[in-house]
């Protein structure tokens, strides 16, 4: 089965987001979102999507929403403001806390973005904002440059198939690392060790990586170690003689913000 992504159009309907010079900034993430989503799409992805014409959800219904689905990840794309008009500029991504593969995701992102020419304002712990706080998979919030900033927005106009581009590929870039090279949904899998189950968390070329993985989930009290296997460092939880009790780790897993995939 192929990753599956919730993708939200921040604001929308009778809530226009932020406002500057007749610009609103539900049009420009609606636009964004639907071409970031056929990109994925594309690429192997299952797609959804919170809304895709200018209708209002409130943040509580677009997390409860994503629940619903049972999708793998939950990405919302909006523009930013500032009190003062062209004081500030940048793209900067919001997280619930800064850990797991939303962390990795937003860092991601932020940097195919810095590549198009916005600032780079880095990645925030947002732990009260409710698509954040209450989806239960990994999430990430995009602030795609501020709206009454003219820098910003000539960036966005000039450039837009490339910033969905770069959102897109920040997306696929970590669940590429993350899977071992591969998209899940692409065919790959792990060899297994002696007959039992595991849980994958993540699979790199760079044992550093795997290392930074390694420590983060020992820190946590995961019973976590490397397999070296096929070129690839493999970051694995647990050894279970039966599949239930690995499936009972790889839940715990999820709800933590990880990705996962149970191997044998």
């Amino acid at each position: 089965m192929p990753y599956s992504i919730m993708l939200d159009a921040g604001h929308g309907g009778r809530d226009p987001g932020a406002v500057y010079n007749g610009r609103q900034e539900k049009d420009d993430t609606l636009k964004l979102t639907l071409a970031i989503g056929q990109i994925l799409q594309n690429n192997g992805l299952d797609v959804e999507y919170t809304r895709t014409t200018d209708v209002y959800e409130s943040p509580y219904e677009k997390a409860m929403e994503a629940n619903k689905a049972g999708v793998n990840f939950f990405v919302s794309i909006h523009r930013n403001s500032y009190p003062t008009a062209n004081a500030v500029s940048g793209v900067e991504s919001l997280v619930y806390d800064k850990s797991g593969i939303k962390y990795e995701m937003a860092q991601n992102i932020n940097e195919q973005l810095e590549a198009i020419g916005f600032v780079n304002l880095g990645v925030k712990a947002r732990p009260n904002l409710i698509v954040l706080r209450r989806t239960k998979m990994p999430a990430v919030l995009v602030e795609v440059g501020f709206i009454n900033s003219d820098t910003d927005n000539q960036l966005f106009d000039d450039n837009f198939q490339d910033i969905a581009e770069a959102i897109a590929s920040g997306i696929l870039d970590t669940l590429e690392s993350s899977s071992g090279g591969t998209v899940p949904g692409s065919g790959g899998t792990a060899g297994g060790a002696g007959g039992r189950y595991r849980v994958q968390v993540g699979a790199f070329r760079n044992q550093v990586y795997a290392n930074n993985l390694l420590r983060e989930l020992q820190e946590q009290e995961y019973p976590a170690r490397i397999e070296d296997s096929n070129g690839f460092y493999r970051v694995v939880v647990g050894s279970y003689p039966t599949l239930q009790e690995a499936a009972q780790m790889e839940q715990r897993l999820k709800w933590a913000g990880y990705p996962t995939i149970v191997i044998h």
